[in-house]
């Protein structure tokens, strides 16, 4: 039997990840909902607005349910006080206004296991002296790549780590940069100077350009 990590590797990569919001609102037998909630209103503002911003490109979609005619669905998950945020069936918030940066985070480890990276990619900080020589070293000698900073984008972050625990397990300290070349994990700076060394990467590559 294939375990979940494989499972969500074999989801098709535009698959929407699912986002579910059960809001303080509905009827239940003679009981119905006529104070609004103020935090579930919030709470779908701030959901909507990470969508367009940092999840933006991510395949996602938002699925509004009221809490009182349905509480028993959320309640299985362990959802008992609304609002409640699940993201693909797991409850991530609730009882208050969500943080955006749980949803971020649950939306991207999702998509980090049904996607493959792309491209050369760094990922790094801008007081991190072995970011700064990683990128000298693909400048000199040519190579596209793109610079992530994880500091200031918590998207990036966020992909970071959903895409490197997995490989250096969780008792390795993640730390920067993080590079991947033509789609493959290097490694940090060292790491990166032996594989371009070992390739014939080290010498300017006409045909390629360095991107920032």
């Amino acid at each position: 039997m294939a375990n979940a990590s494989t499972a969500l590797a074999n989801v098709p990569p535009n698959t929407p990840i699912k986002i579910t919001l059960y809001r303080w609102a509905g009827a239940w037998g003679p009981f119905k909902v006529k104070i609004p909630c103020g935090e579930c209103a919030l709470t779908k503002d701030v959901i909507q607005d990470t969508m367009e911003n940092e999840l933006a490109g991510i395949p996602v979609e938002l699925d509004i349910r009221e809490w009182l005619s349905e509480w028993w669905k959320p309640l299985m998950k362990g959802g008992w006080h609304a609002p409640i945020v699940m993201v693909e069936g797991k409850v991530i918030s609730q009882g208050h206004a969500l943080n955006r940066g749980l949803l971020t985070q649950a939306v991207i480890e999702h998509y980090t296991q049904r996607s493959e990276i792309k491209g050369t990619q760094i990922f790094g900080k801008v007081s991190c002296p072995h970011c700064t020589r990683a990128k000298a070293a693909m400048d000199a000698a040519g190579i596209q790549y793109n610079y992530r900073d994880v500091v200031k984008n918590p998207k990036d972050m966020y992909e970071m780590i959903g895409r490197v625990l997995p490989i250096i397990g969780p008792k390795t300290p993640i730390t920067v940069p993080q590079i991947w070349v033509g789609g493959r994990y290097i490694g940090g700076a060292d790491q990166l100077e032996q594989f371009m060394g070992k390739n014939g990467m080290n010498q300017p590559q006409p045909e390629l350009a360095p991107m920032r």
